[in-house]
């Protein structure tokens, strides 16, 4: 393995972990911060969070909290989130990702259960960081994502039902099936107002995104069917007669009670915040990448992302994340730099502050059809079905098992299930093109290596008991055993046993335990085994484990020739 190879492990470094802000006001880093783009990200910081604002209270209503609880958390996430964070563009706030997976852990636990998650997943998503693991979760195998976010996409769908259509259910069930009980049997309570107003509001969004690209839809729907409700007394449930209004101030910090009996209950929906998290603030990164030909720090993203969660679990929020959609709309809007995000945390403030009772009388319908746009955008039915028709089949196994699990079952026991379908579908790929392969006799003495149709490699004369093998691919747990079961393939016991390693670029302790157990073989049955041109990761890890001195350096050959040589 070459020097540039090697360095791709190092995951880390001291570069690693400066904040984008800090290096926007450096002038080392370019021209410095003026006041020139202090105005620019004034207008786009502006412009996100009256973006931020509708989406905020939607999440946090449909995932089982208070309006206030989903504008709290964009304010105390999407400041530090932009402050500390990787990337120069990044919003952070709620997002859809997170819905389902609160809306089950405030049914188990409560509220305080869920704040004690949050906090629990930013620790975990800062040591994913600290680890230098922000550079992989980017190999989260596709067909897993694509699976639990179209599963959350139909989940969202579902949990708006109930206020779209204004259905007299006292609480609607958190399992699929039985809430869509639920909506059959009391669908003739609908309210025709109500159904009215989403149908409605889902128009406008829809006409202004196609219309007026440039305008945010979601708020112009809400605030005109907003307006036309207020005006004309519509009889439908608003934000006000349900959660009471939204309170005119910001929550003093407080820290939740943790035991450890909480901690080990919350452990696995911790993971599945702290991964959903980094794998959306990630993709979130990369696509303002993709648009401004920037390139985020993933590690700072992380532990930004950790600090963000943390802040707004100690002001009673929710967890939250890098949003597409959000910083998508602030790179449009003209964003220099991270102050942009900041002063989207500062618009949502001086709304609560000046603008808080104009929310009370938002209709929770309007925020139905805004949540089921989000659904439909997230679900991607294209990019679904086109996995499941043109993709292999075992991707397309992966992806309908997690998407199925999503709906049906649980997204923690979904996600690990993906995960663990996902590994073995590699491993099951990684034997396909990794093997030893004899060679087989021809032309007299002799000999080349695969099957027909392979690239031919003829091999120099050599006495005729000395067999020849080679392993192709990486030498890991999956395929060493194909090695125990060399020497019983071999008709006639030969003299020396040459092992060619050419085409192995690494080995783990496994394949270590493989060739060692090989070597007592030869030396019971009194073969010679000689490994010949082997690459510097496996040379380096064999010498480490002892293996090498055990084999005798006289052993190990550069080239096949010297290793004929030798067993002459």
């Amino acid at each position: 393995m070459t020097s540039s190879k090697f360095n791709i492990m190092k995951f880390t470094s001291l570069k690693d972990f400066i904040p984008r802000t800090f290096e926007v006001f450096s002038k080392k880093r370019g021209q410095g911060y003026s006041l020139k783009s202090l105005g620019k990200d004034c207008i786009s910081g502006f412009t996100v969070g009256i973006v931020a604002l509708p989406l905020a209270m939607a999440f946090s209503i449909a995932a089982g909290g208070t309006p206030a609880q989903g504008l709290y958390t964009a304010i105390a996430a999407g400041f530090f989130i932009s402050f500390l964070g990787g990337s120069k563009y990044q919003i952070g706030g709620p997002t859809g990702a997170f819905v389902v997976i609160i809306y089950g852990v405030i049914a188990r636990y409560g509220m305080g259960g869920l704040v004690v998650a949050t906090i629990m997943a930013g620790i975990i998503l800062i040591l994913m960081g600290v680890s230098g693991l922000g550079r992989l979760i980017k190999y989260i195998p596709y067909p897993v994502t694509t699976g639990f976010t179209t599963g959350i996409g139909v989940l969202i769908f579902s949990q708006q039902i109930k206020d779209f259509f204004g259905l007299a259910i006292e609480k609607t069930s958190p399992e699929f099936f039985e809430a869509w009980g639920q909506y059959i049997e009391l669908f003739p309570t609908l309210q025709l107002a109500t159904l009215g107003i989403g149908l409605g509001t889902l128009g406008i969004i829809l006409l202004v995104r196609k219309l007026f690209p440039r305008l945010p839809a979601a708020v112009a729907g809400v605030m005109a069917v907003t307006l036309v409700c207020y005006f004309f007394a519509l009889p439908t449930e608003t934000i006000g007669t349900r959660f009471g209004g939204i309170p005119q101030g910001l929550p003093a910090p407080a820290i939740p009670k943790i035991g450890w009996g909480m901690i080990r209950d919350l452990l696995p929906d911790a993971f599945t915040i702290a991964l959903l998290a980094a794998i959306e603030s990630l993709l979130s990164a990369v696509v303002a990448d993709s648009m401004t030909g920037d390139r985020h720090n993933a590690n700072m993203e992380l532990v930004a992302q950790g600090v963000g969660n943390i802040a707004a679990a100690f002001m009673g929020g929710i967890p939250a994340t890098g949003a597409i959609a959000r910083t998508a709309t602030n790179i449009k809007a003209g964003a220099v730099g991270p102050v942009s995000g900041m002063i989207h945390s500062v618009t949502l403030v001086l709304f609560i502050l000046l603008l808080a009772p104009a929310a009370s009388a938002i209709p929770l319908a309007c925020l139905s059809a805004v949540l089921m746009v989000v659904a439909w955008d997230m679900s991607s039915l294209a990019r679904f079905t086109r996995i499941v028709r043109r993709a292999p089949k075992s991707d397309a196994i992966v992806l309908l098992t997690t998407f199925i699990l999503t709906v049906a079952e649980d997204l923690t026991f979904a996600v690990e299930v993906g995960m663990i379908m996902a590994v073995f579908l590699f491993l099951k790929r990684m034997i396909e093109v990794t093997g030893i392969r004899p060679g087989e006799k021809i032309a007299g003495s002799e000999m080349v290596f695969g099957s027909p149709g392979d690239s031919v490699d003829v091999l120099p004369e050599h006495p005729r008991d000395i067999e020849i093998y080679e392993i192709t691919g990486p030498f890991f747990f999956g395929v060493a055993d194909m090695l125990q079961h060399t020497l019983r393939g071999v008709m006639k016991t030969p003299s020396a046993f040459i092992l060619r390693m050419r085409d192995v670029p690494a080995v783990d302790a496994t394949g270590i335990t493989a060739l060692e157990s090989f070597l007592t073989q030869c030396r019971h049955g009194k073969i010679r085994l000689i490994i010949s041109e082997i690459r510097e990761q496996p040379q380096r890890a064999l010498k480490k484990a002892g293996f090498i001195a055990e084999l005798g350096a006289e052993n190990v050959a550069v080239t096949l020739e010297e290793a004929i040589r030798r067993c002459r």
